[in-house]
């Protein structure tokens, strides 16, 4: 049966979204995504075929980004997912969506939380759609509102938004239950890394071979918003303080060489395949992007997690806290402060980063509770068997 996964133009968007896209393919199912035609190599190197959509218009988008330094962080988020989601990308992509169902004609819509324009023209043609979670359920708590007011605005309404099926990846104990979806929930287990990427790791540490390694990352796009190179320069001081080999990475948008000479026991690198590097590493910091989360989770490692810039960054650390897989760095004021004052040189609780990835490497309650749920998630439903009874879903 033919498939369309509808995703905008975010990598950790698209993050949430492509197991499921992958798996309907495994499954003997066509499957396009539909997205920006921005967002092509993305999606292309991802293996599946791009159906292009227009991108949003860019004097618009750029005079809605350029209010975000003036505001506070929630203020911000708020913008940008009323704007930017509910307005210019849904208004941007609706005719390329309704030349792809109307031509191709789907028998179902996999969609991501910030992709409305699929729902709204799905909706309208009677096909169902599914929405496949890029984090904790609660999330939907905080972007659904917007959404449906979005929604009444051109005429359609957001009912089938609240009660459509949703996916996740995310284990039952740690995912936090919406009170505004009431759509039923199925949680499976993505398929695990294959043996052949589970290789050791470039010496870029001689001597060092048996000390633990730390992996940074702050994904795909904090280097590329103004945090570089003042924050990573923050970091690398506070790196230099731990007992242990790190590799940072920075993102296609930072440049190791502005960086000047690291610490010795740090190695730089733009990009390096993410499960191969857990297989060997003893604590994962992050940013609480859901996809480097997630992985986390799944590889059993435990984390620290230093929110940015966006809402469900600072959920994903209150959650890594509480359920004990790792600690949260967690800057209290930056949700009031404006977005300029936290931008170039990041939150004020990096500056305590040494001290919390140490007591994490040194407690073994973190590593105990991230192994069980990684057993956790082994034990889901495996997505592709789930998957391929998706006829009978779409009934």
């Amino acid at each position: 049966m033919p498939v369309l996964a509808a995703t905008t133009a975010g990598a950790g968007h698209f993050a949430g979204l492509l197991p499921f896209a992958r798996a309907c393919a495994r499954a003997g199912h066509e499957v396009r995504v539909a997205a920006p035609a921005s967002f092509a190599r993305t999606v292309e190197s991802a293996g599946l075929l791009h159906e292009p959509l227009a991108d949003a218009d860019p004097t618009a988008l750029g005079a809605v980004l350029g209010q975000i330094p003036e505001l506070s962080m929630q203020k911000a988020d708020e913008l940008v997912v009323r704007e930017v989601f509910g307005h210019l990308n849904l208004d941007a992509s609706v005719p390329g969506l309704s030349r792809v169902l109307d031509e191709w004609r789907p028998d179902v819509v996999l969609r991501e939380p910030a992709e409305l324009a699929s729902y709204v023209v799905a909706t309208d043609r009677g096909v169902p759609t599914v929405q496949t979670n890029i984090g904790l359920s609660v999330l939907d708590d905080r972007l659904a509102p917007l959404f449906v007011g979005c929604l009444e605005k051109i005429g359609s309404s957001g009912d089938g938004l609240l009660t459509a099926p949703r996916w996740t990846t995310v284990p039952p104990s740690f995912d936090v239950a919406s009170t505004t979806m009431t759509g039923p929930m199925t949680a499976v287990r993505e398929p695990g890394p294959d043996q052949a990427r589970q290789q050791s790791l470039p010496q870029w540490w001689p001597g060092d071979a048996d000390r633990p390694l730390v992996y940074v990352t702050f994904g795909s796009v904090a280097a590329g918003i103004g945090l570089f190179p003042a924050f990573y320069t923050r970091v690398l001081a506070q790196l230099a303080a731990v007992p242990a080999r790190v590799l940072l990475t920075l993102g296609q948008a930072g440049d190791p060489a502005e960086l000047g000479p690291v610490p010795p026991n740090v190695h730089v690198e733009r990009w390096w395949p993410q499960r191969e590097v857990l297989h060997h590493a003893a604590v994962v910091v992050g940013h609480g992007g859901f996809g480097t989360t997630q992985a986390a989770l799944a590889a059993a490692v435990p984390q620290v997690v230093l929110p940015l810039f966006s809402f469900d960054q600072f959920v994903n650390a209150e959650r890594v806290a509480a359920v004990g897989v790792g600690l949260a760095l967690l800057d209290t004021t930056a949700h009031d402060r404006r977005a300029s004052e936290i931008v170039p040189r990041g939150p004020m609780s990096t500056d305590r980063l040494a001290h919390v990835i140490v007591a994490v490497l040194e407690q073994n309650d973190h590593a105990h509770r991230a192994q069980e749920l990684a057993r956790e998630i082994d034990a889901l439903p495996d997505m592709e068997v789930f998957l391929g009874s998706l006829p009978a879903l779409c009934e």
